[in-house]
């Protein structure tokens, strides 16, 4: 069979092996950007759950979030459509940088366990499902409506996300601080989903300075905020179980 059967086979018969390639490597590059974020929020989110729940919450997370970007995928015209989309999202996205920031110190009350391991997946799945849109409308347009190609792009960004989660929870109990570089990366995609917005673009066109500061706002309220009520949270004592 040659190359064109093939090509033809997969529903794209009208392209050549140059085309292909070139939109295999833009997807596989923007799962290495994109998949990068979602494994700093799921080591985030599973950091404070007991070691033999950190390995469910980022393998049940991992799957959580590919189920919604297929989703997202099949809706992605849709998606395109609704107004104020990406304003949302990234308005979502930095309340849940900031509750990962602020809900660092670690103090579990005895006996919530489940309530943990559930309240970690339910951050991991919504944190994935906003910057899911990025990832989505990105791959879905270096695809050029290949189905195969999306369906390669979602595959790709599996085992990053699981490899990567992985990685970043080693280097949170190594270097704390890490903890703030990942809320950092977060911050920074949420704002860069808000300027994006298409309702709002011609506004920041207009004056481009101000997405600057916009960006150094935002790293701080977000970053600062969550510092100083981590820091409260870990001064006061543990709660106890009733």
């Amino acid at each position: 069979m040659d190359v064109s059967n093939l090509l033809a086979m997969l529903g794209m018969a009208d392209w050549d092996m140059a085309k292909f390639f070139t939109a295999l490597l833009s997807i596989v590059v923007i799962d290495l950007v994109l998949a990068g974020d979602n494994a700093i929020v799921i080591a985030m989110a599973a950091r404070n759950l007991p070691d033999h729940l950190r390995k469910k919450a980022i393998i049940w997370g991992t799957f959580g979030a590919v189920i919604t970007r297929v989703l997202m995928t099949i809706a992605v015209v849709w998606l395109l459509k609704i107004p104020g989309l990406l304003l949302i999202g990234g308005a979502a996205l930095l309340w849940i940088a900031y509750r990962l920031l602020s809900d660092s110190s670690g103090h579990q009350i005895e006996g919530s366990k489940i309530n943990s391991m559930a309240s970690a997946l339910k951050t991991i799945i919504i944190a994935d499902t906003v910057m899911g849109i990025d990832n989505v409308l990105a791959v879905a347009g270096a695809a050029h409506g290949s189905i195969f190609l999306v369906i390669i792009g979602l595959l790709i960004s599996v085992p990053i996300m699981v490899w990567g989660s992985t990685l970043a929870l080693k280097l949170i109990e190594k270097f704390p601080v890490t903890i703030y570089i990942g809320a950092a990366i977060l911050v920074y995609t949420a704002v860069h989903m808000i300027i994006a917005e298409p309702l709002i673009a011609g506004f920041w066109d207009s004056v481009p300075w101000l997405t600057y500061i916009v960006y150094i706002v935002a790293m701080v309220i977000v970053l600062g905020g969550g510092w100083m009520v981590s820091r409260t949270n870990k001064s006061a004592p543990p709660a106890q179980a009733k």
